[in-house]
């Protein structure tokens, strides 16, 4: 049974940072690219970090400069360094496969970037 489990959420002032794990487990993680998604209320969920398998990493536009993405085939972990941390950064981040979702959704961890 595959499992993607995200933690590190949290409340943080504007300029902060922040470390997100997720710890996967079911699958042959080493083989698979992987990404942090996120969404905000009232909108699509969008990939904002992608590790592929194969090598590069790609960041969308908002995020480049402030956050890192890493993973640790090891552990079946992907993590995600946020620097800089906006409020348009507020959202609920979640992990899975990239280029495209092949498992169910985590729960998510929630981030909120507020003063």
């Amino acid at each position: 049974q595959v499992q993607l489990v995200e933690s590190g959420g949290g409340l943080v002032q504007p300029g902060g940072s922040l470390r997100l794990s997720c710890a996967a487990s079911g699958f042959i993680f080493s083989i698979y690219g992987m990404g942090w998604y996120r969404q905000s209320p009232g909108k699509q969920r969008e990939l904002v970090a992608a590790i592929p398998y194969g090598g590069g990493i790609n960041y969308t536009n908002s995020v480049k400069g402030r956050f890192t993405i890493s993973r640790d085939n090891v552990k079946k972990t992907v993590y995600l360094h946020m620097n800089s941390l906006k409020p348009e950064d507020t959202a609920v981040y979640y992990c899975n496969t990239v280029p495209r979702p092949l498992w169910d959704w985590g729960q998510g961890t929630q981030v909120t970037v507020s003063s």
